[in-house]
């Protein structure tokens, strides 16, 4: 969350103690926690230090925009053509809820309900591969960018717009219109949400 909402600024060092201080919590977990973002690239680890958040560049967005896209584009245009109607109406309440996150202004609020939103949609084909690996992904495109910026923008208004997206995803996908899905979704992941 804090990654999410810049809290935790790219290039800057925190150290465990510091940070467990911060959140109320021990050091362990902290660090934990930390070690874990590690491994997935967010931050770097600094010797006798603590860690630095890692600074990302607009180029690197649009880079994690660009595989997200490769790999949930044709899953999504698959299932839009084998999924019955009332499967996708079934995430009608996931859709909601991110038009909901995205209305509350929270980044790390709306980041979780739009990757519970996406992860739904993939589930529904099967592979727990692709789920898992399309959420590492997505969490790291939604990390901020070099000065705190957040990806796609992340003002209250472009949150909004990113959620409804969404809803008029799940409304073509119910009436089986593909040529609007496969617009909805190339915008969707063009605007690196």
């Amino acid at each position: 969350t804090a990654l999410v909402t810049g809290d935790l600024r790219p290039g800057e060092v925190y150290s465990g103690p510091v940070l467990a201080e911060r959140f109320g919590v021990s050091a362990t977990p902290v660090r934990e926690a930390m070690q874990q973002l590690a491994q997935e690239g967010a931050v770097e680890v600094v010797p006798n230090r603590g860690f630095r958040v890692v600074e990302r560049s607009p180029r690197e967005l649009a880079e994690l925009a660009e595989v997200r896209a490769l790999i949930e584009v044709p899953v999504m245009l698959r299932l839009a053509r084998t999924v019955p109607p009332e499967r996708w109406a079934g995430l009608r309440p996931l859709a909601e809820a991110t038009v909901r996150a995205a209305s509350s202004g929270c980044r790390a609020t709306y980041a979780e309900a739009d990757r519970a939103f996406h992860s739904a949609v993939l589930a529904l084909a099967g592979n727990h591969q692709l789920v898992g690996f399309a959420e590492e992904l997505h969490r790291r495109a939604q990390w901020p960018l070099v000065g705190g910026g957040a990806p796609g923008g992340g003002t209250r208004a472009e949150l909004i717009a990113d959620a409804h997206e969404h809803t008029a995803l799940l409304d073509a996908l119910i009436a089986g219109d593909l040529d609007v899905v496969r617009a909805l979704v190339g915008e969707h992941f063009n605007g690196a949400e």
